[in-house]
């Protein structure tokens, strides 16, 4: 099997599981565009921890970690099965390159996961191993953790990055009803796709001193949405190819966007 590419994939409001809307709609359409998996993996913006904890039940929960929506979101399960073997297999790869890791055997899947899962594998019977994150590594000691698992493509695993590259929640408009952005979140998220497109890591690891925006954009507390991104680009640095393959905004500067790395084909 070739390697499947890696994905961050925004996973935007919790509402995106529901709404009949173009975000939603795309995300429907993604999974005919890849290889299918035997497996994904994905590291979540919503499970933060100091040391690197993987996920390991084999049939993991739905995780509901929000509040204040319709009760329908509430009602959803995502049961897709655990892979306890691909989170050994995960915390033995880590280990080998000095990164402490820790099997988690109670953690669900919070709605980092399922949110966006059950818009690309609505069926559920794809195994899914929960991923956390530290948005108090370097940047660069992110992507070295990404680019550890970056093997497991060729065996068939999705890796997912799931965050926001503009992520505010302060500065959503929410009167606002039609998709246009705030010009600072559009700045951002533009300088972000010229440096993705050029595999600019010095500039991306260093995106807090020159990217437009960024203390807007990727506030420092709001950083975990932002840190899933190097997770996602260093499981594909063996082929550095990244591409924007989709994105709009909603309130002004929620940011809805899909990059794909490791892969040739363009939308």
């Amino acid at each position: 099997m070739a390697s499947i590419p890696s994905l961050f994939v925004a996973h935007g409001s919790p509402m995106v599981a529901v709404e009949d809307s173009p975000y939603g709609r795309f995300l429907d359409t993604l999974a005919s565009r890849l290889p299918t998996p035997r497996a994904i993996v994905v590291f979540t913006a919503h499970w933060e921890h100091g040391t690197q904890r993987i996920g390991a039940h084999p049939a993991p929960s739905t995780v509901h970690d929000f509040g204040g929506f319709p009760e329908v979101l509430y009602q959803i399960r995502y049961p897709a099965p655990g892979d306890p073997a691909l989170a050994e297999t995960i915390r033995h790869r880590l280990a080998e390159m000095g990164v402490e890791a820790e099997l988690d055997e109670r953690r669900g899947l919070d709605h980092g996961v399922w949110t966006i899962l059950r818009r690309m594998y609505p069926e559920a019977s794809i195994p899914v191993v929960a991923m956390s994150v530290n948005p108090r590594l370097a940047p660069a000691e992110q992507f070295a953790i990404g680019q550890a698992l970056s093997p497991l493509r060729a065996d068939g695993v999705l890796i997912i990055g799931s965050g926001a590259t503009v992520h505010n929640l302060a500065r959503l408009d929410w009167s606002r009803s039609d998709d246009t952005p705030t010009p600072w979140a559009l700045e951002f998220e533009r300088w972000l796709e010229s440096r993705l497109s050029a595999w600019d890591l010095e500039a991306l690891f260093r995106h807090r001193d020159l990217a437009p925006g960024v203390e807007l954009a990727v506030p420092p507390w709001g950083s975990e949405h932002f840190a899933p991104l190097f997770y996602a680009m260093g499981a594909s640095s063996d082929h550095p190819v990244a591409h924007l393959w989709h994105r709009d905004f909603q309130f002004g500067s929620l940011c809805n966007s899909v990059y794909v790395f490791g892969s040739d084909e363009r939308l």
